[in-house]
C-alpha cells in the first residue's frame, strides 16, 4: 500500500510489489490474483467486520437498524489517515473504481444475506436485502463527501449524517 499511495497504482508495478515484499512474482500470485487485490485485501477484511458486527448489535430494531449500527461501528474503526489515503488512490483510479463498485455490490449481498439470517421469520429476505442496499448506499454517500472534504472530520460523522439524511430527518428540516 505505501507503494501504490507513494508513486500512484499504475506507476507500481508487479516487481516492485514483490521486491518490497521481498518476495518473487511467483510467490506474490500464491496470495494475490492481481495487484487490485492488494489494494482490497482491508476492504475484505472489513466485510467481515461487517458480518460480525451484525451479531454483535443488541437485539430490537429494524433490519435498517441493526445494518446502520453495525456499519457505523466498522467505520468508526477505521484509521483515519489510512483510510482516507486508500479511499482517495480508490476514487482517483478508474480501474480500482470498478473493483470498488463490484466489492460494495458483494457486501451489499453479504449484508442483505446475514440480515435475513438474524431476522429469519420476522423479516423476509426482500426485506433485508433492501435494508442492505440502503444502508451500504448511506455508507458509500457519506464516504464521498467525507473524501470530497479531505477528511476534515472522522468518517463515521459522515456516515451519520448519510443515515440521517437516508431516514429523512434532513429532508424534513430542509424542506418543511
Amino acid at each position: 500500500m505505501d507503494l501504490f499511495l507513494e508513486r500512484g497504482f499504475e506507476a507500481t508495478t508487479l516487481d516492485d510489489i514483490a521486491a518490497a515484499a521481498d518476495v518473487s512474482r511467483r510467490t506474490f500470485f500464491h496470495y494475490f490474483v492481481s495487484k487490485e487485490e492488494v489494494v482490497f485485501a482491508w476492504q475484505d477484511e472489513q466485510s467481515a467486520a461487517l458480518l460480525a458486527a451484525v451479531a454483535d448489535v443488541e437485539p430490537g430494531g429494524s433490519p435498517l437498524d441493526v445494518a446502520q449500527s453495525a456499519i457505523l461501528a466498522v467505520i468508526g474503526g477505521l484509521a483515519h489517515e489510512q483510510a482516507l489515503a486508500v479511499t482517495r488512490l480508490v476514487h482517483e483510479t478508474p480501474a480500482l473504481m470498478a473493483r470498488d463498485q463490484m466489492k460494495n455490490v458483494q457486501m451489499e449481498q453479504a449484508l442483505g444475506a446475514a440480515l435475513a439470517r438474524r431476522f429469519a421469520g420476522s423479516a423476509d429476505a426482500l426485506e433485508a436485502g433492501v435494508a442492505a442496499m440502503m444502508a451500504v448506499g448511506a455508507a458509500r454517500v457519506g464516504t464521498r463527501m467525507w473524501l470530497a472534504e479531505g477528511g476534515r472530520e472522522e468518517p463515521v460523522a459522515y456516515a451519520r449524517r448519510a443515515f440521517a439524511a437516508l431516514r429523512g430527518q434532513v429532508f424534513r428540516e430542509h424542506y418543511t
